[in-house]
């Protein structure tokens, strides 16, 4: 076998590759973007003719890989776990549907909040659901999974969610690869109308899936990725699930526990084997990275009065990553005792780069403004939601994707004029130009800055669906060609760019505004990738 060092991404995107995927689609979210960046960077996955690409959204994405499922194809889909919200209602109908081809959905958890608005933990979503979850706990595991959903998905022609978190994705560790598998041939339904939603076939197939029920906690309770450790101490049981494994057993030198431990990286839970460790053992510890599923599953179907602890009553804190010392505490055991780094470690705040067009759009935007009450600017996801920081405090609101136009939409509906909305050229295309529609169809008086970068530079300067057309989207919409403006975002245009923003504020309809200049990152990439092939040429 080959042994190659991968992050849990690149090992997540490697095992697709090898194990036959034809097709995967994605909208680019820390922590999950590498996947994909991985593929569409593979030799091995062009010359497989492995379709990979960025969507507008993860909705467009669910759906384009439900497409490849239903003619036979193994697909993957990859999304941060807020992506999951926007993928919800295909995702959630692809388990009455079921799967022909295999296919895998990888919703990859933010616990800490390093880039995100909230730590949702997605095994929730798969319970709701109601189809088979993986969580590994290494990126070996997320590598054999990969192989292993697929097998999973077409056994029983269901979705398999695959639920990664912060710390796996971007840690290397080497990987073995398997052997390659070729990729499915294009087979159609066997049951015509398996793909077919209407009521009456609706409910034919949720009773198929609550029948399945049984099937998928019997593969739960026999898989090699649920494990049950014994050990000779009884008074205490812990169950950990995916990564916080290791948070475990980096407390042991030798990594076995006194203990037993209950390994959990496939859902459904493994009942028995958690009725074994509940009948066996005085107290259960359960470690889980994001909500307390497990906990609260526990005190569901096994509180006979033994002592459950977790997040739910304070052993371990109800949020934030779990950590080492996190659980040597709730442990009991001796731990390092460090001293947070902010006490010796001056913090510094994130900003824009310098020489970024947002700079000069918000310094314009602020001038334009200044007659006005402040909390009237609505922003959105994106690098430029750092506006909302010193030195520019320009704007109020960030939600989620593509709230901007529709909160300012509202504010104005209820009274708030001038209001206005800050959102990026690849968030206006994910799900900002719905909203655009909404307050051109109601005539609202708010102006949209769409500020054009011609990137998705937050997650790492992949390509904006919306380049080179948001003009056209815009009056394709009903936007009145008038009152679509396109500013160069420079200090020398400050002046006449001010004075566009402050006649729109006046106007009473819909404006939009464009401040249009490249990413500066992505401008200096360019640059340097030029010069090295320029450097090339003359060797």
């Amino acid at each position: 076998m080959n042994k190659i060092p991968l992050l849990g991404d690149e090992a997540i995107a490697q095992a697709a590759i090898d194990a036959g995927v034809s097709a995967v689609y994605a909208y680019p979210g820390t922590p999950s973007t590498e996947i994909t960046e991985y593929i569409l960077k593979s030799k091995e996955a062009r010359e497989g003719e492995i379709a990979a690409s960025w969507t507008s959204n993860e909705k467009t994405a669910m759906e384009s890989v439900l497409g490849t499922s239903y003619v036979g194809k193994r697909g993957m889909v990859c999304m941060k776990h807020v992506g999951l919200n926007v993928a919800a209602d295909a995702f959630l109908n692809s388990a009455i549907t079921g799967a022909n081809g295999g296919l895998i959905v990888v919703a990859a958890g933010d616990p800490s909040m390093h880039s995100s608005q909230n730590e949702q933990d997605s095994r929730f979503f798969g319970n709701f659901a109601m189809i088979p979850m993986l969580e590994p706990s290494n990126q070996q595991q997320a590598y054999d999974m990969i192989h292993y959903g697929y097998e999973l998905s077409e056994k029983f022609e269901i979705p398999v969610l695959m639920r990664i978190t912060t710390r796996l994705a971007h840690s290397r560790a080497g990987v073995n690869q398997s052997k390659k598998r070729k990729q499915n041939a294009l087979k159609m339904p066997k049951t015509a109308k398996q793909f077919i939603l209407l009521p009456g076939n609706a409910r034919r197939r949720y009773k198929m899936l609550l029948d399945t029920q049984d099937a998928f906690t019997a593969e739960s309770e026999n898989s090699v990725f649920n494990e049950y450790i014994d050990a000779d101490e009884k008074h205490l049981g812990v169950i950990a699930c995916g990564i916080s494994y290791n948070y475990l057993v980096e407390n042991y030198p030798d990594h076995k526990t006194p203990f037993p431990v209950l390994k959990i990286g496939q859902y459904p839970l493994p009942r028995k084997l958690i009725e074994k460790m509940y009948n066996e053992c005085e107290e259960i510890l359960v470690l889980e990275e994001g909500y307390p599923l497990v906990e609260e599953s526990l005190r569901g179907f096994m509180n006979n009065g033994k002592t459950i602890k977790g997040r739910l009553d304070g052993s371990i804190p109800r949020d934030g990553e779990l950590n080492p010392n996190i659980v040597a505490q709730a442990l009991g055991i001796p731990h390092f005792e460090g001293r947070e780094s902010s006490q010796h470690v001056v913090g510094r705040p994130p900003s824009l780069c310098k020489g970024c067009p947002h700079i000069y759009s918000y310094n314009a935007l602020n001038e334009a403004l200044e007659k006005y009450a402040r909390g009237r600017v609505f922003a959105d996801i994106g690098c430029y939601t750092l506006g909302a920081l010193e030195p520019f405090n320009a704007i109020n609101t960030c939600v989620d994707m593509g709230a901007s136009i529709t909160m300012a939409r509202g504010a104005a509906d209820a009274g708030l004029v001038p209001a206005v909305a800050v959102i990026g050229d690849s968030t206006f295309s994910h799900s900002g130009m719905t909203g655009l529609l909404d307050a051109i169809l109601g005539k609202v008086p708010i102006t949209v800055m769409i500020l054009d970068n011609g990137t998705t530079a937050m997650t790492g300067g992949q390509y904006s669906n919306a380049h080179g057309k948001i003009e056209d989207i815009c009056i394709g919409l009903g936007m009145d060609k008038k009152h679509i403006h396109v500013l160069n975002p420079i200090q020398k245009h400050h002046d006449e760019n001010m004075a566009v923003i402050k006649k729109e504020l006046e106007y009473n309809g819909v404006s939009v505004i464009i401040p249009r200049r490249e990413c500066i990152q992505t401008l200096a990439a360019k640059i340097r990738a030029e010069k090295r092939k320029v450097k090339l040429a003359t060797q």
